[in-house]
């Protein structure tokens, strides 16, 4: 199908391209690396009088760590600038590699991080590692900026809080005492495949105890969703294989699946116990972040 005809637009900076979405209003798109939205304007649906490409706003593409905040990703950073990240391998390596394991080569190099959130899917890769690893947002408009938490952005399957004429533009993994991360999905397709259920896991590791767990399920929920009854479970707990097992009936049950041709939602949660209890014993035992 051809797509159908539209105005497109390429501003300079980050103000002019509020500027231009505040001008558009509900008549405009933003186009970031497009592996999404071209796809529905191909197939019918969706069909925007304007495009507002972000490809020339250099400022909101790039890994950085500031002092007393952490590193701050931009939110036009492709996939495969995720992965290749030094910074983020030594700091944060679970990130990277959920990255490289979500789409081919092509797609990581168009698809942007800021694109992987906004889109708002339950089953996106990228925002279950982050809210593990206590991310937060900024997004910006015309008419001022707001943070939040990355847990608080979504609010239904593909509905978030961005208003009409806001970006998001950076996000922020603050400095912590995390000890190890990891993502585990289960898919399909050994690469590149959408997950049935994902699992990211953060944890802080005393001893033979777990003093803090972050527990984040991907796909098994109407938003990318908290196992906080688990993760309550785990802390100040000596770290057993009996309690991670607990851990992983807990964030199963906890769990609110779909129906759905990749999976039944019993199959779903089946998945939800087993991935955590790896997830957790995998970020245990590495000790990496």
């Amino acid at each position: 199908m051809y797509m159908p005809d539209f105005e497109y637009h390429t501003p300079r900076t980050l103000s002019e391209a509020c500027a231009l979405l505040a001008e558009l209003g509900e008549k405009a798109t933003v186009l970031a690396g497009g592996t999404d939205i071209l796809h529905k304007m191909k197939v019918g649906k969706l069909a925007p009088e304007h495009l507002v490409s972000l490809k020339n706003l250099d400022e909101i593409r790039e890994i950085r760590h500031e002092a007393g905040r952490g590193i701050v990703i931009g939110a036009l950073t492709n996939h495969a600038a995720i992965y290749n990240s030094p910074l983020l391998q030594e700091r944060y390596l679970s990130l990277p590699m959920a990255a490289h394991t979500m789409a081919s080569t092509q797609i990581c190099n168009l698809g942007t991080v800021g694109g992987n959130i906004v889109n708002g899917v339950p089953s996106a890769d990228l925002p279950p590692i982050l809210i593990a690893l206590q991310a937060t947002i900024r997004l910006v408009s015309a008419s001022g900026e707001r943070s939040m938490a990355l847990e608080d952005f979504f609010c239904g399957a593909a509905e978030t809080v961005i208003a009409p004429g806001e970006l998001l533009t950076e996000i922020t993994i603050p400095d912590q005492e995390t000890t190890g991360s990891t993502y585990i999905k289960f898919g399909l397709r050994r690469s590149g495949a959408l997950a049935v259920t994902g699992v990211a896991v953060s944890v802080c590791v005393e001893g033979d105890k777990l003093r803090d767990a972050r527990i984040v399920l991907a796909s098994a929920a109407p938003t990318v969703m908290r196992a906080t009854a688990a993760e309550d479970f785990l802390r100040g707990r000596t770290i057993s294989d009996e309690a991670l097992a607990e851990a992983g009936t807990l964030a199963a049950a906890a769990s609110r699946p779909r129906d759905s041709i990749r999976g039944s939602a019993e199959y779903r949660k089946n998945l939800a116990e087993v991935l955590t209890k790896r997830a957790l014993r995998k970020a245990i035992d590495e000790g990496h972040v």
